[in-house]
């Protein structure tokens, strides 16, 4: 079904005035971003619709993005588009929810059915005071969030972090065959986690070909991002994990000096796998912003060549109001003729769409191989560069309701709720107004 994504009065319900944006000149926006935005009519997206992964396939882009709604659930919902930057075609129901414990299954959802999708349903709905707002970053209440997806042979794999509302986030792996996908019958592969218990770990995608008969996956367990090589896919969700065996660290003074993870699965080009990632520097922790690597074609844990400015910084309107202040979130990317499409989220609110001729892209990360030098592209113990520490963040920040806008928390404290969840509590520290924020500080 084709649909108006957001009317000019959605728009003006949460337009600030325009504000002076800064030159981007590597990334261009889409001018009629955002490309997908909430729609108050769905229950299951009615607040958010961001985060999107993105595959090529027959002639078009398919987009599958998380989508968050009235049950606070992250559930994933599909749109296409022909050209890449206009929406042709958007699904009224989410094509995958969570099935699994490890995933939120059993969370409120309102009763209601779709024939291509198993629901589930929660046997006890009482909300506790103070977890019905949305809280980014976390999930909301649980759920499957920020999906990747790489074609490999007939199927389509699909990494996502898996969140039941409590345990750290872990990521979770299922797939689909090619058909079903671009038939819309929605046969998806039980998932299982292929992360180890007790880490957060997100940020997952998949090379789309072997390395030396192997698959390639990249993740992310703070700061770095982590690349494990394994035999297959079958992960059987119990005994066997990703292990980190090679790391691309931040680089100190460098603008991704805080903290990097994959975004869209690599590209393969003739001058090696492109990789768009997102990373926060040390100087700027409240902003994420876009960069790209460039790895060696038959060793992807070689960097040949990586960004010395972010290609794209979250400067528009969009990018700022929203649940998130400040967010650039990529997740998918394509090639269509000789340009290239990153589909992102912005303010864990909307999905958009930036674009750059393969050609400028590749001078900028060519001319970046001599002047910036590439992080981590072997075993810690090869190399001799130190790591960027993990800083403990004193500030707790949440976003004020009445304000509408992220704040950084007064007098936050760590409490329980009565279904056993940790929280942070504090008050704004400009109106006044209660605010809070699901999990302990840091986490």
């Amino acid at each position: 079904m084709v649909r108006k994504i957001l009317s000019k009065r959605e728009i003006k319900a949460f337009h600030v005035p325009e504000r002076e944006i800064k030159a981007v000149p590597i990334l261009e926006r889409f001018d009629e971003n955002p490309i997908l935005g909430p729609q108050p009519t769905h229950w299951w997206e009615s607040k958010a619709a961001f985060n999107p992964g993105a595959i090529y396939a027959q002639g078009k882009v398919h987009i599958v993005y998380r989508a968050i709604g009235d049950s606070n659930v992250s559930v994933l919902g599909y749109a296409s588009s022909i050209d890449g930057f206009h929406i042709d075609e958007r699904l009224d129901k989410p094509i995958y929810v969570p099935r699994e414990s490890f995933e939120g299954a059993g969370l409120v959802y309102p009763a209601e059915s779709n024939p291509q999708v198993t629901y589930v349903s929660a046997e006890d709905d009482e909300e506790e005071e103070g977890e019905g707002d949305y809280v980014s970053g976390g999930g909301g209440l649980g759920g499957c969030e920020d999906p990747r997806l790489t074609k490999i042979d007939d199927r389509i794999f699909m990494t996502y972090v898996a969140f039941d509302g409590y345990s750290p986030p872990r990521v979770a792996l299922t797939s689909i065959y090619l058909d079903d996908f671009l038939a819309k019958n929605w046969q998806w592969k039980k998932p299982v986690l292929i992360s180890p218990p007790g880490v957060i770990d997100k940020n997952a995608c998949i090379l789309p070909e072997k390395i030396k008969s192997k698959y390639v996956i990249f993740h992310r367990i703070f700061p770095d991002i982590l690349i494990d090589f394994v035999d297959d896919l079958d992960f059987d969700g119990t005994t066997r994990w990703l292990k980190g065996e090679f790391k691309i660290r931040p680089r100190a003074a460098y603008w991704d000096s805080r903290k990097v993870g994959a975004g869209a699965p690599p590209i393969k080009t003739k001058d090696g796998w492109l990789l768009i990632y997102q990373a926060i520097g040390e100087g700027d922790p409240g902003r994420y912003k876009i960069g790209a690597m460039l790895l060696d074609l038959k060793d992807p844990t070689r960097v040949l060549a990586r960004s010395g400015e972010p290609i794209m910084e979250p400067e528009a309107w969009y990018e700022n109001e929203g649940w998130k202040a400040g967010v650039i979130y990529p997740c998918g990317a394509v090639v269509i003729k000789d340009r290239l499409l990153v589909y992102y989220g912005g303010a864990d609110r909307v999905t958009c769409v930036a674009s750059v001729k393969l050609d400028k892209l590749f001078d900028h990360l060519i001319g970046a191989r001599v002047a910036v030098p590439s992080a981590v592209g072997a075993p810690p113990a090869a190399v001799g560069i130190t790591p960027v520490a993990p800083v403990k963040l004193k500030q707790i920040w949440a976003y004020c309701l009445k304000c509408r806008v992220k704040r950084e928390m007064k007098n936050p404290i760590t409490i329980t709720l009565k279904n056993g969840r940790p929280a942070v509590q504090g008050v704004c520290p400009r109106c006044g107004a209660r605010m809070s924020r699901l999990g302990r500080p840091g986490g």
